[in-house]
């Protein structure tokens, strides 16, 4: 497969970022899971973009999601043992 032009690049962040609106409106936080109300944009998402973007782009809204939780819900630090 060859890198994406311009065009291809735009069409597959547009469906990424319909996909994503799709979750956010779900209130779904993790990627794995998707509700089948969201189920057509990820086709038309694993569809528009090279697989390995879909894994990066998966990877990167979950690590959003989980840095967005530490900031305002902070973290309960791990507590050494002896």
């Amino acid at each position: 497969m060859s890198f994406p032009d311009k065009k291809q690049r735009k069409i597959c962040w547009d469906a990424r970022d319909k996909y994503w609106e799709c979750l956010d409106e779900q209130n779904i936080k993790d990627s794995s899971e998707t509700p089948k109300v969201c189920s057509a944009l990820r086709k038309v998402f694993e569809n528009s973009c090279p697989s390995k973007w879909v894994t990066h782009f998966d990877r990167k809204r979950d690590y959003n999601v989980f840095k967005e939780k530490m900031v305002t819900e902070g973290y309960e630090p791990i507590k050494e043992t002896e």
